[in-house]
């Protein structure tokens, strides 16, 4: 299902769709891992950007 641009606001800034390919490009690349890893972070921990960003960070350490 394709993310509905026409619904935004803060409820979807603070999750991360990650069937949208763009999506989880730029949260790879804002946190210096790869697409595959950010796409794992995502099954894991569910879209919840808070806990991705966690995550994320302890991942680079």
């Amino acid at each position: 299902m394709a993310d509905d641009k026409s619904k935004q606001g803060s409820g979807d800034r603070s999750r991360v769709a990650g069937g949208e390919e763009y999506e989880v490009s730029h949260f790879a690349k804002k946190h210096g891992i790869s697409a595959e890893q950010a796409r794992s972070l995502i099954k894991e921990h569910d879209n919840d950007r808070s806990k991705l960003d966690a995550a994320a960070s302890k991942m680079k350490r």
